[in-house]
């Protein structure tokens, strides 16, 4: 076949002008030397082959961000142990404290290292943090002050011994580190203090648990609204009504069953603060680790996160019921 049309043009000089093929007829395809080639023939246009239709993906089922299972484990011996030591031995719920004091600190450290290079010193954080929560069962309120600004002194001299590139906010976290966990845990041990400390510790950590539970029910089942979308996504003000419900609720029986000499309706303004101060304290909590780029402060407690996990509403709130329980009751 030698159809001008595709090949080479039909003149007899043709082959005076560009030589005999040596090569034979050049192979269907566009992309061979002229000088070779005496006949090409366009590329058959084959039309892409349709994909396979790929199988839909069956839904997946929404699960639990956390193990309920070893999350409802924890919890009831936490519980335990806190009741426990609550009734039986006022030191050794001092010693609690203490503890989750000193593994809230260096939870927060170890984080502040890991995420943003800042190097608060431990050593002098948990020396000082548990000399804190001491002074504020022995000595009260004037214990605690004393102790919180000795800590900060410790923090600023104990910096010292390093190089001073990032000294300033070193010694800031530092002391901002020692009024967030072990001062405001103070206060549950100036409760304790109290002749019926074991009744006014109760009632706080009940009210506590009792409105991050109201919120997360209601939040869960009826929530719509968001609350602080930017700061922590799932809570929503439907979760907020439900705290403040369950706490004024919980506070009124409280302090009518708990507290001595307390009354129903003191309970319900109890309720109310417990509320807005647990909400508080998780939202800034979250506000740390969203800075920090963490979901939890740590890994200790399975299905809870870390300690800082759990005290972040129970920290806040503890000044608020300690100050409410002296204005209605006395110190006791």
């Amino acid at each position: 076949m030698n159809d001008s049309s595709w090949g080479a043009p039909a003149r007899d000089d043709y082959a005076a002008a560009w030589g005999p093929s040596d090569q034979g007829p050049a192979p269907a395809g566009p992309a061979y030397d002229a000088h070779q080639a005496e006949q090409t023939r366009p590329m058959p246009i084959v039309p892409p082959e349709e994909p396979m239709p790929t199988p839909p993906t069956p839904p997946q089922k929404k699960r639990a961000g956390r193990d309920l299972r070893a999350a409802i484990g924890v919890g009831v011996g936490l519980g335990a142990v806190i009741i426990a030591s609550l009734f039986v031995w006022k030191a050794a719920f001092i010693g609690v404290i203490t503890v989750a004091v000193v593994v809230g600190l260096w939870e927060l450290t170890s984080r502040l290292e890991e995420r943003k290079a800042i190097k608060a010193p431990l050593v002098p954080l948990a020396v000082g943090g548990a000399a804190m929560v001491v002074a504020g069962y022995v000595r009260g309120a004037e214990g605690a002050w004393v102790a919180m600004a000795l800590t900060a002194l410790a923090v600023l001299v104990w910096r010292m011994t390093e190089p001073p590139e990032g000294y300033l906010k070193d010694v800031t976290a530092g002391v901002f580190a020692a009024f967030y966990v072990p001062f405001l845990a103070t206060f549950v041990a100036m409760m304790l203090a109290a002749d019926d400390g074991a009744q006014r510790v109760l009632t706080f950590l009940l009210l506590t648990v009792v409105s991050d539970t109201g919120a997360y029910a209601v939040g869960w089942r009826f929530g719509r609204h968001k609350l602080a979308p930017r700061i922590s996504p799932g809570k929503t003000r439907e979760g907020l009504g439900g705290a403040v419900a369950f706490a004024m609720a919980a506070g009124a029986l409280c302090m009518e069953f708990l507290v001595d000499g307390g009354t129903w309706w003191q309970g319900l303004l109890l309720g109310l603060a417990v509320a807005a101060s647990a909400t508080l304290g998780d939202l800034g909590e979250s506000m740390i680790k969203r800075d920090l780029g963490i979901k939890d402060m740590g890994t200790l407690l399975p299905g809870h996160g870390g300690i800082m996990d759990r005290l972040d509403s129970l920290l806040p709130t503890a000044p608020v019921v300690w100050l409410l329980l002296v204005i209605f009751v006395g110190t006791g």
